[in-house]
């Protein structure tokens, strides 16, 4: 048994936020923008994955650590926490975990029991990738989903990419066998400041999930943290002359494109909304 259940009853037409440490998680940002959500909702812990079967503990070695004059080890987690928010709706069941090492197809296996036990009614994968894009400047956030009434409801792209892929890509092909409906979330992050937490991609991602979603996500709370990151790099770019033009070569680009990250109509929860309840054919109007 490899999901371990703990606190946990029913909740109200749940959906599961996922993100992964790894290939899919450049800067923290998609895992911080989970873990935000998780800390400002003060989630509770229902579940978590056994490690043993999925890690080398060779390449991602249990850390010591002294708890209360108590010696603990604490291992690689993949944790789900719940926060229950029936004003908005929906409650968040919540997974900021670690790409593991083995055993993929299992360990997805073990997702779908998480998302099938607490009737999550969609999925929703969030990610960051290095890309040339500037620091400067709002950051590309693009939507997907192998769901094509999803895809075409709420005007999202369908994948397009091929060659080598992360847990993420391998947990999308699966829920689309099982049809269960998923959107991904991804961010640009900047390549030549891909190393460290960036709370600007964080909350890019939060804003944007909010606009899908309609439930609230409390980004603006990152909007101080995130401006003075910004400030930070700048005064980085603006002691290297070639870097920074560099840089403003990006910005152009930038504000040369057209295309926008998603749809940006104010209808686009109600639209969500109107996909959920088609999906329930137990409900007037499914």
């Amino acid at each position: 048994m490899t999901v371990v259940w703990r606190d946990f009853s029913s909740l109200t037409r749940p959906i599961i936020i996922l993100a992964f440490e790894g290939w899919f998680d450049v800067a923290e940002a998609a895992t911080g923008a989970v873990r935000w959500l998780a800390n400002h909702y003060n989630a509770d812990d229902v579940a978590g994955i056994d490690p043993e079967p999925y890690f080398d503990f060779t390449a991602r070695r249990p850390e010591v650590k002294l708890v209360d004059g108590e010696r603990i080890i604490d291992w690689p987690a993949n944790d789900c926490s719940v926060a229950r928010l029936p004003q908005h709706g929906h409650d968040l069941v919540l997974l900021a975990g670690i790409e593991p090492h083995l055993r993929w197809q299992s360990f997805t296996q073990d997702l779908i029991e998480v998302i099938r036990t607490t009737g999550a009614e969609l999925v929703i994968t969030l990610g960051a990738t290095a890309d040339a894009v500037p620091h400067s400047r709002p950051p590309l956030v693009k939507g997907s989903s192998t769901t094509a009434a999803l895809a075409s409801t709420l005007g999202l792209d369908r994948p397009s990419y091929q060659g080598p892929t992360g847990l993420i890509g391998v947990l999308h092909d699966r829920l689309d066998n099982e049809q269960i409906p998923v959107i991904s979330l991804r961010v640009s992050v900047p390549h030549y400041v891909a190393s460290s937490p960036n709370p600007k991609a964080t909350l890019a991602l939060l804003r944007h999930l909010e606009h899908v979603t309609g439930v609230p996500t409390a980004h603006a709370g990152l909007v101080r943290v995130a401006e003075a990151w910004e400030r930070q790099v700048d005064t980085a770019v603006s002691a290297d002359d070639e870097v920074g033009s560099y840089v403003r070569r990006l910005e152009d680009q930038s504000d040369r494109r057209l295309a926008q990250d998603l749809p940006s109509g104010e209808d686009l929860a109600a639209q969500f909304e109107q996909f959920l309840r088609e999906q329930r054919p137990d409900e007037p109007g499914g």
